[in-house]
């Protein structure tokens, strides 16, 4: 199964960049909630994405609530955030899932992660570190996804 990145209202067009790479790479999907930050035309956007942009799956979405009204796929939703307090390697992703990622400067709505409480994880930080960089921060989990998926039933 295919893992499915989605960015709520992400900010900036380098890190978006960056994670269509990943998608590409990894055969994921890339979801963009709006509003975004920038325009999917701008020069940083196509630049940190080199030439895979345009052969990307990626979605867009006038808003949360289009996302979730779309058919879905029946695979969970994980939600990672620097609130929560179990490790995202504890998720079980082997099936493949819907990997949420929220704006750089705010993180994913409160609502969203109050409502999802029991599905969401955190990426463990030392030195009192606020974050990573948002593109990091997806190539970490998505590829613990991808390990998680390949190596099921394996051991």
């Amino acid at each position: 199964m295919r893992f499915h990145i989605v960015l709520h209202e992400p900010r900036i067009p380098q890190n978006t960049g960056n994670i269509g790479r990943l998608c590409f790479a990894s055969d994921s999907v890339l979801h963009l909630i709006y509003p975004l930050g920038f325009t999917l035309s701008q020069k940083e956007l196509k630049r940190a994405g080199m030439d895979y942009w345009k052969d990307l799956e990626v979605y867009e979405w006038a808003n949360t609530e289009e996302f979730w009204d779309s058919a879905l796929l029946p695979i969970p939703h994980f939600y990672l955030t620097t609130k929560a307090k179990c490790p995202y390697y504890q998720a079980p992703l082997g099936g493949g899932a819907y990997l949420h990622f929220g704006r750089e400067d705010a993180g994913i709505k409160e609502e969203i992660l109050k409502a999802n409480q029991e599905f969401c994880y955190t990426i463990p930080m030392q030195n009192n570190a606020r974050s990573l960089n948002l593109a990091t921060s997806v190539g970490i989990v998505l590829y613990e996804g991808i390990r998680q998926r390949d190596t099921r039933g394996n051991f």
